[in-house]
């Protein structure tokens, strides 16, 4: 059974906000992000698969995929690393793309800090989600953000669940 997931939207401040507690440790979670062999694993909702075009992870690197359907249809995106804290967080702008990594200006752009706390439970992963409008916040929505993320969320836990 997967652990619940806090998720909360916050108009004034064009934010999301997210929260889940996994039972491991810091450095798993934090590979598990940062390796696409591992991310490919679970960072797209079954039964889409995501597949890695480049990931350069390091400040100003930047990480490109796509999510693809069963039947091979593609949709790309791609994140530009801000900061990186090793183990404690990491900041990016999050964008779709077409299949050249050429930037999609018709959808919104996201910013996220994720964060990495080791708690006595395992680790609480923490998302920051800033826009840059509220037509923009409620555009993700509309798109199914919310459930596709939990998904993929409750994907990583039933594979870091020992």
């Amino acid at each position: 059974m997967n652990s619940p997931i806090t998720f909360s939207k916050d108009e004034e401040q064009l934010s999301l906000y997210i929260m889940k507690i996994y039972p491991t440790d810091v450095s798993e979670i934090w590979n598990n992000y940062t390796q696409p062999e591992l991310i490919d694993r679970w960072w797209a909702p079954k039964p889409w698969k995501c597949k890695t075009e480049h990931m350069d992870f390091r400040e100003g690197g930047t990480w490109n995929y796509a999510m693809v359907s069963p039947e091979n249809e593609k949709h790309f995106a791609g994140m530009v690393y801000q900061e990186i804290k090793n183990h404690r967080s990491i900041a990016v702008s999050d964008f779709f793309t077409d299949e050249n990594g050429k930037v999609n200006t018709e959808l919104p752009t996201l910013n996220w800090l994720i964060g990495f706390t080791g708690i006595e439970q395992g680790t609480k992963l923490t998302f920051n989600i800033y826009f840059n409008s509220l037509q923009d916040l409620n555009k993700i929505l509309e798109m199914g953000f919310r459930e596709g993320f939990e998904t993929q969320l409750n994907q990583l836990e039933e594979l870091v669940t020992p």
